[in-house]
């Protein structure tokens, strides 16, 4: 076999892993997140200073070291004890936090801290969310080339719930809690005017699909064909979802958009099971007649991510709206956590009594996985995020990073603003000023790293440098973007 087709054949028939161990794996972040808080909490009450000596270099080590090493290793050389990698973490964050407590007199409880009020200029766990999803997408994209990668993580030939599954998913439930729409951002002229400009907006993700299409058939880069297709890639699903959904939006409110999403995954599903379209898809001897057959999985796949984008569109409602007091915000935290507590419960029900997750489908189990996933996501870095609040209401020190600030009183909570230093050398606000360019920048990276690397036989350790080297590689780029204020726009 060539070097092409042993890894070609690399990624097929793969069934992924259980539910539990993907909510296992992402539940790092959270845990993570609040590492890093509190240690920048510590170091304030004991040097006076919210900065690190030479910010610009240990800031970023700092954040590397915390919040992406950990997830590193956790889908490499500690994938097989994740929950002893969990509860270390969770022991490290706890003395921390009792140290904290005890170094302050016990003046603010826990009634007064959820009367209290946070700024309203921003949704912090929004934006970790999105940034987690690419970072670990990131990650994933060159580490699945890997044989120290799990081969249950990558994504699955048919059915199965693979991290890397996840991940498409995920990725499009984050672009949607941000859109115009969930962002109540009104719309001037025409509808036909707002879809013509829609159309225009993602011209870039075209203009990146062609672009990865052409490199992939000039080089002879390896590709698995039953994920999207010939010449589709995900490039082209984020753009066809997205002015899909604004043709959408033109005739249905996005306050109801839930409907939609319930409705296009279910009649999909009910097409799916009742007609011969499920069979048309799997079947993969006939990519040579059109471009619909060598491409199904990637047209079909589309209105799963569009239910997905619509459900993510109805979150983005509701945690966008306006909420100052603490309170509030663990109330909405809370109900988050529910809708997905609910979720995975219908999806058991569901791959019971219809059919198991599929991403190659994107049938309905695998838009209420991807859903339901992005919810615990989402919740429990919000409930991080509260935890270092109050860490940072304790101990008197309001420096964290990508974090709520908290406000006397509620008129404050508008104009309030964090220290702007602390957060020019915040890597995950550095990724949030670029998101699209550092997921177009860990595509290229991937590109060249197997063409320079042979990665199914690097050890596990050879393979875990090239990792690290790579991840910070992109990060650093992506944080001496941010150190010089720039930020790349592609339209």
């Amino acid at each position: 076999m060539s070097p092409r087709e042993l890894k070609e054949a690399f990624f097929r028939n793969l069934n992924g892993t259980s539910l539990q161990e993907v909510a296992l794996g992402s539940f790092l972040s959270p845990l993570c997140l609040i590492g890093r808080g509190l240690l920048l909490i510590l170091y304030h009450q004991a040097n006076k200073t919210h900065l690190l000596p030479l910010p610009v270099i240990s800031h970023l080590l700092l954040d590397f070291s915390v919040l992406i090493l950990p997830l590193v290793l956790s889908c490499t050389l500690l994938s097989s004890h994740l929950h002893e990698v969990a509860i270390i973490i969770m022991i490290v964050d706890l003395s921390i936090m009792v140290y904290l407590s005890n170094q302050q007199p016990p003046v603010n409880t826990v009634s007064t801290f959820l009367q209290s009020h946070v700024q309203l200029h921003h949704v912090p766990f929004v934006t970790l969310f999105r940034v987690a999803v690419n970072v670990k997408t990131a990650i994933s994209i060159l580490a699945v080339d890997f044989s120290v990668f799990p081969r249950r993580y990558a994504k699955t030939e048919t059915y199965g719930t693979g991290v890397m599954d996840y991940g498409v998913g995920g990725f499009v439930f984050a672009n949607a809690l941000v859109c115009p729409e969930a962002r109540r951002k009104n719309t001037s002229g025409s509808k036909m005017k707002h879809i013509a400009q829609q159309i225009l907006s993602v011209w870039p993700l075209f203009a990146l699909g062609m672009g990865r299409l052409l490199s992939v058939k000039m080089t002879g880069y390896h590709e698995h064909v039953t994920e999207y297709g010939v010449h589709w890639n995900f490039f082209f699903t984020l753009a066809i979802v997205r002015v899909a959904a604004s043709i959408i939006f033109t005739v249905l409110p996005p306050s109801q958009s839930w409907i939609f999403a319930l409705l296009i995954s279910g009649i999909y599903q009910f097409t799916l099971d009742t007609s011969g379209l499920k069979a048309f898809i799997i079947h993969n001897n006939d990519r040579e007649k059109d471009f619909l057959h060598a491409n199904k999985e990637g047209v079909f796949s589309t209105l799963g991510y569009v239910a997905i984008y619509m459900a993510g569109v109805q979150v983005g409602l509701y945690v966008m709206q306006p909420r100052s007091q603490v309170r509030q915000w663990v109330k909405a935290l809370c109900n988050l956590l529910l809708g997905c507590f609910v979720l995975y419960a219908a999806l058991c029900i569901c791959q019971t009594l219809v059919e198991p997750v599929s991403r190659r489908l994107a049938n309905l189990p695998f838009c209420m996985w991807s859903v339901a996933q992005s919810l615990f996501l989402m919740s429990t870095l919000g409930l991080a995020d509260m935890v270092l609040l109050f860490s940072q209401r304790t101990s008197g020190c309001h420096i964290v990073p990508s974090s709520w600030t908290m406000c006397e009183k509620q008129s404050d909570s508008v104009s309030g603003k964090k220290p702007v230093e602390i957060e020019k050398y915040c890597f995950v606000q550095a990724v949030s000023r670029n998101q699209l360019l550092y997921f177009l920048l860990a595509n290229v990276l991937t590109g060249l790293t197997n063409f320079t690397v042979d990665t199914i036989n690097c050890s596990s350790l050879i393979s875990v440098c090239v990792l690290l080297f790579y991840m910070l590689t992109n990060c650093t780029i992506m944080y001496v973007l941010h150190l010089c204020g720039i930020t790349v726009k592609f339209w």
